[in-house]
Parts: C-alpha cells; sequence; structure tokens
C-alpha cells in the first residue's frame, strides 16, 4: 500500500461512499478518488446549518474535491458537484449501497485503481437510469475481484487448460478456475460452460448466465471476504432480487 500523500490536493474526481458524524459539528468523509483511490477525509463543520459542505458530500454525486494533510485522515477544504444528483428508486439505490460496501471492505486506503473508479461512475449511472441491475452488478463484481489480483479464468479448465465447452456442466474451484463436473458429483455452484463464456466476455442477455452469474460471484466473494459481512447483500438477498 502505498505511504499517504501529504500535499494539498484540488479538482479531484472523486464519490463519497460513506459518512459518519465526527465531533459536534464535522464529518468522517471516506471517499473514493480517481487517482488516489480510498481516503478518508475530515469535513470541518460539515453538519453546521450554515457549511458550504452540508448537503454535498452525498454517496453517488460526482465531487471534485480538495484536501490537504498527512495521516489517515486528512482535511477536507473543498467539494464541488459535478452535475446533478442521480435520482435512485428502490432497489437500485440498494445496489448502489452494495459497491459503496464492497469498496470499503475489499479496498485500502491510498491504493489507485483508475479503471475501477470509471466503471463505478458506469455503475452508478447505470443503476440510477434504471438499468439491467444484475448485469451491472456482475461486471462491476468481476472487475473489482481482477482490480485486487483474484482475475477469474473463465473460458479454458484449470487443470488441463483446455478451452471451455458451452455445452459443458462445470464447476468452479476457487483461485484456479473451471473444472468439469462428473456424474453424480456434487458441487456449491454449477454452471454450464455457457455461463463461463458469456460471463468471460460480459455477455449477460442469457437469464440463465445472470443466475448461475449471480451464484458464482456470491461465492467467489465471501470467500475473499473471509469472516467481513456485507450487511447490503444479506439483505439483497433476503429480498430475493438480484
Amino acid at each position: 500500500m502505498n505511504a499517504p500523500d501529504r500535499k494539498r490536493h484540488q479538482n479531484e474526481p472523486a464519490f463519497v461512499l460513506h459518512n459518519y458524524p465526527y465531533r459536534e459539528t464535522s464529518l468522517v468523509v471516506e471517499a473514493f478518488t480517481r487517482h488516489y483511490g480510498r481516503i478518508g477525509l475530515v469535513a470541518k463543520g460539515a453538519r453546521r446549518p450554515k457549511s458550504a459542505l452540508r448537503g454535498t458530500l452525498m454517496a453517488f454525486q460526482p465531487l471534485l474535491l480538495g484536501w490537504g494533510g498527512k495521516g489517515e485522515l486528512r482535511g477536507l477544504h473543498s467539494a464541488e458537484r459535478q452535475g446533478g444528483v442521480p435520482q435512485f428508486k428502490g432497489l437500485g439505490l440498494m445496489c448502489g449501497f452494495y459497491i459503496n460496501e464492497l469498496l470499503l471492505k475489499f479496498l485500502h486506503r491510498d491504493d489507485p485503481h483508475e479503471g475501477l473508479f470509471d466503471l463505478y461512475a458506469e455503475a452508478v449511472s447505470g443503476l440510477a437510469q434504471e438499468k439491467d441491475y444484475s448485469a451491472t452488478l456482475r461486471r462491476f463484481e468481476k472487475f473489482l475481484l481482477g482490480e485486487l489480483g483474484y482475475t477469474l479464468t473463465l473460458d479454458r479448465e484449470a487443470q488441463t487448460g483446455k478451452p471451455v465447452v458451452a455445452s459443458g456442466r462445470y464447476t468452479y474451484v476457487i483461485e484456479h478456475g473451471p473444472v468439469p463436473i462428473r456424474e453424480g458429483d456434487e458441487s456449491a455452484v454449477e454452471l454450464s460452460g455457457k455461463t463461463l463464456l458469456d460471463l468471460a466476455c460480459d455477455n449477460y442477455e442469457d437469464p440463465v448466465t445472470l443466475s448461475q452469474g449471480k451464484l458464482l460471484m456470491r461465492h467467489l466473494v465471501g470467500h475473499h471476504l473471509g469472516s467481513k459481512t456485507l450487511h447490503t447483500r444479506q439483505l439483497l438477498v433476503d429480498l430475493q432480487q438480484i
């Protein structure tokens, strides 16, 4: 992990992932920035009625942030909105909180992921426009795992290197890849070859691909989280929507 940057920064593209009260009138802001990754900021006085920051530090709102200082929490000195506030509805909002929680749980502070930032901005826009929520989440989960060093092998068998066959039946061995399922085998995750090939090229048009992809990503994300709990994922599972 990179050492915290002590310089003063201005006009950095960012999104707020989460904030919470700090002392009497301030906020701690967990932000995801394009060039510096996830950072922790203190927004002094942001909870005061006349604060220029009040109402600005909202989740999913594209921002330009300015900050300075050193340590785990640096001082936020400016936040400017970029465009209108995305209008989320119901399930789309829950999905947005889910990807925010993924970033909070998986990303270390001060570890840049510019490609992931761009995909996050795309995902937020898609969720706000009521596009296919499941496809958006599967694409984001897959890219996130790849950014963290857990790139998925999807088009070749783990043990032999043979191409995955669309008509085949497979399971997925974590940190290895697809393995054919033989008659009588039991597996927590069963995938068709077509699903694996669809996931490899981000094709989510087939409902079976979405259904099996959901199970695969739940399995992989849960493994890499270890003992950490995703509260929004559990809520979505309970709702049986995603």
